[in-house]
């Protein structure tokens, strides 16, 4: 695991109550973890990001971000699935910038097959990559947010933490454990200036999303265009995908003092699909 840092740029932006400040967003190379980068660095923020992808991309994607918005970032290529490789990505943070103020445990996976077929080393492999990693690195961050009595957790969960959806078994009970985890670590830090909420998306177009559209359609028995039509976009009564500026836009709410009061909460931006 190696991190790679780069200079601060010089700041030429009003501050914010974030300036300065560190953001951990775990799977920011693309998708969602990016689009929430990009917006904790609007807001001044150091960012530490993670995440696979092609070396050439990820570096020109880490440099965009700190010369345009005038911070310092790292990449980490700690693998979410190995406990290890997350406490060396949190002490290289802190070895570059000294405190985890906020951390966006956002990587994920997914395989979509029906149970009785599902692989065994998949569901490991998602349970290992969207749950358990965010409890190692909420562990090894919580006790100098306590110290400082400041910090902000943020988990991306999904919609499916709050209901299910067929042939997504490792997925769905991933998400209602990063609920679970939301709410419990939400009430042990609610004394500490602490607030652990978890933002529950519903379809974005993201790679991740991609990747699901023709395994959905194989599992279902129908067309890529179906299970765009019929099975993603039908389940948002808006019929339109989330975007990754809406949930990159909550994430830096929820880190500013507007957002001091939520914690342990479940904040669904999913075109009103959890409202049926």
């Amino acid at each position: 695991m190696q991190a790679t840092v780069i200079n601060r740029a010089p700041a030429d932006r009003v501050p914010s109550e974030l300036t300065g400040k560190c953001a951990i967003v775990t799977g920011s190379t693309s998708g969602i973890g990016l689009g929430i980068a990009q917006g904790l660095a609007e807001a001044g923020m150091n960012l530490v990001l993670n995440g696979f992808g092609e070396a050439r991309e990820i570096e020109a994607t880490r440099r965009r971000l700190a010369d345009e918005h005038g911070i310092e970032a790292i990449y980490s290529a700690a693998d979410m699935a190995k406990a290890a490789d997350i406490e060396a990505m949190i002490e290289a943070e802190r070895d570059a910038f000294g405190n985890v103020d906020v951390l966006v445990n956002n990587a994920g996976i997914q395989h979509v097959e029906a149970i009785e077929t599902f692989p065994p080393a998949k569901w490991d492999a998602i349970i290992a990559i969207n749950l358990s990693s965010a409890f190692h690195a909420t562990r090894a961050v919580v006790p100098g947010m306590k110290q400082r009595k400041w910090g902000r957790i943020v988990n991306i969960a999904s919609a499916h933490a709050l209901v299910a959806s067929p042939f997504k078994s490792a997925y769905v009970a991933a998400k209602h454990g990063v609920l679970g985890l939301t709410k419990t670590v939400a009430l042990e830090t609610a004394e500490h200036g602490i607030t652990v909420n978890a933002i529950c998306p519903g379809y974005v177009l993201t790679p991740l999303v991609q990747k699901q559209i023709p395994e959905t359609a194989k599992a279902r028995g129908i067309t890529e265009e179906q299970v765009i039509r019929d099975v993603l976009l039908h389940a948002q009564p808006t019929r339109q995908f989330v975007t990754t500026e809406q949930i990159a836009a909550l994430t830096v709410f929820l880190c500013t003092g507007a957002g001091a009061s939520i914690t342990g909460a479940a904040l669904p931006v999913e075109g009103g699909w959890t409202a049926q």
